[in-house]
């Protein structure tokens, strides 16, 4: 491979240069080198800082052309030349040249990088959750033999700790590290209970049933974006209660129909419901102690019940409850 380089170079430099960079990171794949010294080969050979992020399996390494690693928190620049670590995904490696189109030696260098660096974190960290649905939705199968979910969840890099089931609306299906908070996707999210790997059939079904609680928090569906099914405690009960679709209660018919009078009533009904006390209902609103006593008596004769007595509240929390579990 040397002469073969060397009788490259005295041709073209760059296919020389290019022949050197694959024999390197192939002595770095053949000595089982870890990530950190492929991020290092990469900045050394391209003679700037390189980083790899892979977010699903946390991993952010960043080394400087000297051979220092010194990882940050601030984003890559979309323009770096860059590599993903599977085909057609995101950007994971990135050489950090700006100003200058990619050479030829640049495009090797993140290819063999990237490749290698693939391998290894296939090898020590499996794959990353959600990397392939066929599996996820094997894990999740109550009817599924056992060992073909255990088979499953090694596949998906999940190990013995406990992992939690994640629902989105129309979305497929997530399951995440139970201590993975920090992935949870933006948007409605309901999240199962935290449990053992056999047992993510059960914390799927919760997720889905704790799917239904959360709302879009726009003026006109006000409430919790995510929802953990093992906070709602007995009020759960009411999702077998209230059939997506079907008819509603009549008190979410007098939501409705006070909603359609006044444009912030949902904001506010849900402030008063979703807070301890009317002071802090006010901040929640964004409004005057008073303009938001004003606007209580407007809503109690829309509403046709009070909604500042406890019974009022819970009737109130109960209506808004039911509002989103009657959604199709």
């Amino acid at each position: 491979m040397k002469e073969l380089a060397g009788r490259l170079t005295a041709l073209d430099p760059d296919a020389g240069a290019a022949v050197r960079v694959i024999a390197y990171f192939d002595r770095l794949a053949e000595s089982r080198a870890g990530v950190e010294a492929l991020v290092r080969g990469a900045a050394v050979l391209a003679g700037v800082p390189a980083r790899l992020v892979d977010a699903d399996r946390r991993v952010r390494v960043r080394v400087e052309p000297d051979g220092t690693r010194r990882d940050t928190d601030l984003p890559p620049d979309p323009h770096w030349p860059s590599a993903a670590l599977t085909p057609d995904g995101a950007p994971a490696l990135w050489l950090e040249r700006a100003g200058a189109t990619p050479s030829v030696v640049d495009a090797v260098i993140l290819e063999r990088a990237a490749g290698a660096a693939r391998v290894v974190l296939d090898r020590t960290r499996g794959r990353a959750p959600l990397d392939d649905p066929a599996l996820v939705e094997t894990l999740l199968d109550a009817t599924a033999a056992e060992p073909a979910r255990l088979h499953a969840a090694r596949r998906l890099g999940l190990g013995p700790a406990p992992a939690r089931a994640l629902a989105t609306p129309g979305g497929r299906p997530r399951v995440l590290p139970a201590d993975a908070a920090d992935a949870v996707p933006a948007g409605r999210v309901g999240i199962g209970p935290a449990v053992p790997v056999p047992d993510l059939p059960g914390s799927w079904a919760a997720a889905r049933t704790a799917l239904r609680f959360t709302s879009d928090g726009t003026a006109q569906d006000p409430g919790p974006r995510v929802v953990y099914a093992d906070e709602l405690g007995g009020i759960a009960l009411l999702a077998d209660l209230v059939v997506p679709g079907a008819e509603p209660p009549a008190d979410v018919h007098a939501v409705e129909a006070a909603a359609a009078d006044a444009p912030w009533l949902l904001t506010t009904l849900h402030a008063v419901a979703a807070t301890a006390s009317l002071r802090a209902a006010a901040a929640e609103a964004n409004v005057h102690h008073s303009t938001l006593q004003d606007r209580l008596v407007h809503a109690e004769h829309l509403l046709g019940w009070p909604v500042r007595t406890p019974q009022g509240r819970l009737r109130l929390h109960l209506a808004l409850t039911m509002r989103r579990l009657a959604r199709p």
